[in-house]
């Protein structure tokens, strides 16, 4: 017999559950992280061998940093990722608050629309690109930060269905009620989305965008097809640098990108604080 309110000691069965827990959490971090952790590792090994350890050194990180072609493939990348995510949270944003706010004929069909980018195999995205840049033809000898212009629509095109269906799914949990209390007070329809509204979706706004940032980073399929002879993004150059052998300069690049992935990640983590809109509590209750 159980008295309330007292607790029952835990049986070896439980114990038996939280081991297997455990290690199940385990093996599945471990499987996740260690490559990563080798990556990072043998990023500061003193041997072009990527399999023998030597010693310590940075000298990779230097001769990153002085290889010409990897630093300017490493900053297309970087100013690419960033106007598509800002595009793409602007789209994005725009159209989540349009099809949870009105309803129009055809909604169901634009929604389906919207989010086809999503389930589409990446490849039929990037040969579509392909085709659609080929059809317009799009000059591909124009200065730099323009030449990157066919990639950055194409990967806003691809990121900004994912910006949307975050900013959705917090619209979701909205209080309409507080929407009404504003315009109840005189807020005109800029006033409410500005100082309700907005402040609500902030962390859905930028979970959006760092979705965005990291998807556009990474992307390989679609920057093959939609790049021209001239333009090399990371991922494409170092795809084209591992088909003959993965280097500790390699190494080094990327461990950059996964500390500037990381940075990002943290500061966007860090500006998801709840604000007092986001609680659901007035002002004069804080």
């Amino acid at each position: 017999m159980r008295w309330p309110g007292r607790r029952t000691p835990p049986g070896p069965l439980d114990y038996t559950r939280r081991l297997w827990m455990q290690a199940l959490i385990g093996l599945t971090l471990l499987f996740l992280y260690a490559p990563i952790a080798i990556l990072v590792a043998f990023s500061f090994n003193d041997s072009r061998r990527t399999i023998v350890w030597r010693g310590f050194t940075t000298d990779w990180y230097v001769r990153a940093w002085e290889n010409a072609r990897l630093f300017e493939a490493f900053t297309n990348s970087l100013v690419i990722a960033a106007i598509a995510t800002a595009l793409s949270v602007v789209i994005g944003t725009t159209l989540a608050i349009a099809l949870w706010r009105f309803r129009f004929p055809g909604k169901p069909v634009f929604e389906g629309l919207v989010a086809l980018p999503i389930v589409i195999p990446e490849i039929c995205m990037g040969v579509a690109m392909m085709v659609f840049f080929a059809r317009l033809d799009w000059p591909t000898d124009l200065p730099w930060p323009l030449n990157l212009g066919a990639i950055t629509i194409a990967h806003t095109a691809f990121c900004f269905p994912f910006t949307a269906l975050v900013v959705r799914a917090r619209l979701a949990g909205f209080d309409r009620s507080l929407e009404e209390a504003a315009k109840d007070l005189g807020a005109s329809e800029w006033q409410t989305l500005r100082d309700i509204i907005l402040p609500y979706l902030r962390p859905g706004i930028l979970a959006g965008g760092l979705l965005a940032f990291t998807l556009s980073l990474d992307d390989f399929v679609i920057t093959f097809f939609t790049s021209g002879p001239e333009t090399v993004t990371f991922p494409v150059l170092v795809f084209s640098m591992v088909r003959f052998s993965v280097t500790p300069e390699v190494n080094a690049a990327s461990t950059v990108l996964i500390v500037i992935t990381v940075v990002v990640t943290v500061l966007a983590l860090t500006l998801q604080k709840p604000t007092e809109m986001a609680e659901g509590r007035p002002r004069s209750e804080v």
